[in-house]
């Protein structure tokens, strides 16, 4: 065992040598040792619906869950998985065999990468991305290619670039990895946007990974459009969703995805040798969230849009540039407008200058140059919660 422990050999293989602790972490301990409000990463403060807590205690006590489910999935929430995607999108899957239930959208994501591509395949990915995109396409031995969403100042939002997503495909490439509502921009596809994409795919013979675990979460005059509602997309798309951002309840780690009986045998394959199960009682639960009334759906995305405002018109008073997402619970800022271009820095920095957290949006780009001026804030918290923090904020400005 001493021996162990002499070899120059680093353990960590290739693949994952780029990826250290995670901002997530080192952010929320930076919150804890300061005493700061956290808006960095992104879990409400509260618990979601009372109903759906106490229908995982009632399943619990039932004795349902508390061993090993089925690998799957618990058949409730497939049929409830599969019945709210016929009832929100006419989107008609298989529960047995069109729907897989997985330890969040994270594990999705990852049993889906591992399971759908081979060493040296390409993966174009809309960058910034969810970290855990790069690490799973790093596991599964593939390369990723990011296409860069561009702020668009006067629309205040960021913007996919078409004719970059149709030159960053190649012959290798595999697979599109696509995420609207957009995390962390807060960019919610068009759907002139989805069906250039949805095209491009045909055209290529490409499969498609969408990432729509904030698919309840969209504001104004936005449409979430799932892409496998287009022409030629169902046969060749894995569809991500989660409970977790809709219900508020994070911890549970309930995720899923529907696609082809093929895709999802292929997805299965993978998942079942990462957590084989996981959630047992919460899947219970979650299956009886999405049988909510239009109401609580509704509640919630105007709830959410009113921190929204909130916390945005704070930052605007602090002196940052906003960029009002049209999606999710995620504000990104420009900081140049405060004297500041490095937003990693910035983030360190702020919880001593006002007692606040947030997330540099650099780390979440393969061009880093490109985020570096952008930091993320999350308004998934209370009203009060909100307010101290852009009081706090405001001390910037002076």
């Amino acid at each position: 065992m001493a021996g162990m422990t002499s070899t120059a050999r680093p353990f960590l293989n290739r693949r994952l040598a780029e990826f250290g602790t995670t901002i997530f972490a080192e952010m929320s301990a930076l919150a804890l040792t300061t005493g700061s409000i956290n808006l960095g990463q992104g879990f409400p403060d509260t618990d979601g619906p009372e109903e759906v807590r106490e229908a995982a205690v009632r399943a619990l006590r039932d004795g349902r869950g508390n061993q090993y489910p089925p690998g799957p999935g618990v058949p409730e929430l497939r049929t409830a998985i599969a019945d709210h995607q016929r009832r929100r999108y006419g989107l008609s899957f298989d529960p047995d065999t069109e729907v897989l239930v997985t330890a969040g959208a994270t594990e999705a994501i990852a049993a889906t990468l591992l399971a759908l591509l081979e060493p040296g395949d390409e993966v174009v990915a809309l960058e910034p991305y969810y970290d855990s995109y790069a690490a799973c396409i790093a596991m599964a031995g593939a390369t990723r290619v990011p296409v860069t969403l561009r702020p668009d100042p006067e629309q205040t939002r960021f913007r996919l670039d078409l004719d970059e997503l149709r030159d960053a495909v190649t012959d290798r490439t595999r697979l599109l990895l696509i995420n609207t509502p957009h995390n962390p921009t807060g960019t919610v596809l068009t759907r002139a946007e989805l069906t250039a994409i949805a095209e491009l795919a045909v055209e290529r013979d490409l499969l498609v990974v969408t990432d729509e675990v904030y698919e309840h979460l969209v504001f104004d005059e936005a449409e979430h459009v799932p892409l496998a509602t287009l022409p030629g997309m169902r046969e060749r798309t894995v569809t991500i969703g989660s409970a977790g951002k809709t219900f508020s309840f994070t911890g549970w780690k309930v995720g899923w995805v529907t696609g082809t009986a093929e895709l999802v045998t292929a997805v299965r394959s993978a998942k079942q040798f990462l957590t084989y199960v996981a959630s047992g009682p919460f899947q219970y639960a979650v299956a009886e969230a999405l049988s909510l009334p239009d109401s609580y759906f509704e509640g919630f995305r105007a709830d959410m849009r009113a921190k929204r405002e909130l916390l945005a018109g704070g930052l605007e008073r602090a002196g940052f540039k906003v960029f009002r997402p049209a999606g999710t619970y995620f504000i990104t800022t420009d900081i140049r407008p405060l004297g500041e271009s490095d937003g990693l820095a910035f983030c360190r920095a702020l919880p001593e200058r006002c007692g606040v957290v947030a997330i540099p949006n650099a780390v979440f780009y393969d061009h880093s140059e490109q985020g570096a001026p952008f930091v993320r804030f999350a308004f998934c918290k209370r009203t009060g919660v909100l307010e101290e923090a852009a009081s706090r904020l405001k001390t910037l400005a002076a």
